[in-house]
């Protein structure tokens, strides 16, 4: 009877989109691109190359200069990171351990033969 009593609270229900890992890959990378794009135009902003602050600053309406400059930058940006990351996804894992600088890499008779014979080829 205690058992009825303690009844579990609903969840919150979940965003269905969010649940699909092409979606949050996607969602992240954009993100990032769009972080990327504030950086950008804030170091733009900050360091003025070129007198474009000023040039901003000076228009009659410098917030849709500056839209219209962010917004470009978060276009490309992101869409970089987004298609970078659907690239990587096909790549393979390497099994084992990383190999990094410094570390030989075991070669088979049968690889030195071929190799051998494409060279005495050409």
């Amino acid at each position: 009877m205690e058992d009825d009593m303690q009844e579990e609270a609903p969840s919150p229900p979940r965003s269905l989109v969010f649940e699909a890992p092409l979606v949050r890959l996607l969602a992240i990378n954009f993100a990032a691109g769009v972080s990327l794009a504030v950086l950008l135009v804030g170091g733009l902003m900050l360091l003025n190359p070129g007198n474009i602050r000023d040039l901003i600053l000076a228009d009659n309406t410098p917030g849709i200069a500056l839209g219209l400059l962010l917004f470009g930058f978060i276009i490309t940006l992101s869409s970089s990171a987004m298609g970078t990351a659907i690239m990587a996804m096909g790549r393979r894992q390497p099994e084992g351990p990383p190999r990094g600088p410094g570390q030989f890499v075991a070669e088979t008779v049968g690889d030195k033969t071929r190799s051998r014979q494409l060279h005495d080829r050409f």
